[in-house]
């Protein structure tokens, strides 16, 4: 068994203000595994300047500066994620969608109407004993 202990006390992670957070089902229910790295930095990035809805407006070349992304790799980079449904796109709107299902396991309807999730909703189904 693994003991568990700060390593850095001083630089134990709060949540912040402006609280953005990593779903823990991206590992266990395998959506990892369906996209490469670059994918990731820019999920992370989408995750990381959404708003409470999930929703995030910055436009193609703030992003691309900010990854390190020409707009070619940035194009299909979002392309995977849109393929793996984890988010969707109308520009500059960039929702980065609730994760309900394993992949492959959504219903018709929710990948037809590609809503994003309200954190609150999120975290409420979380408090009420829903999946974590």
């Amino acid at each position: 068994m693994i003991h568990k202990r700060l390593l850095r006390a001083d630089r134990l992670r709060q949540i912040p203000a402006s609280f953005s957070w990593v779903d823990q089902r991206l590992v266990r229910d395998h959506h990892l595994e369906r996209c490469g790295h670059s994918a990731w930095a820019l999920y992370l990035f989408l995750l990381t300047v959404a708003d409470a809805q999930g929703l995030s407006y910055y436009s193609d070349p703030s992003i691309g500066r900010s990854l390190q992304m020409a707009p070619t790799e940035l194009a299909a980079t979002r392309h995977e994620l849109l393929q793996a449904d984890l988010i969707a796109c109308q520009k500059p709107l960039y929702p980065v969608l609730c994760l309900d299902a394993p992949p492959g396991r959504s219903s018709p309807s929710e990948k037809r109407l590609g809503q994003a999730a309200s954190l609150g909703d999120i975290l409420r189904r979380a408090l009420e004993g829903g999946a974590p």
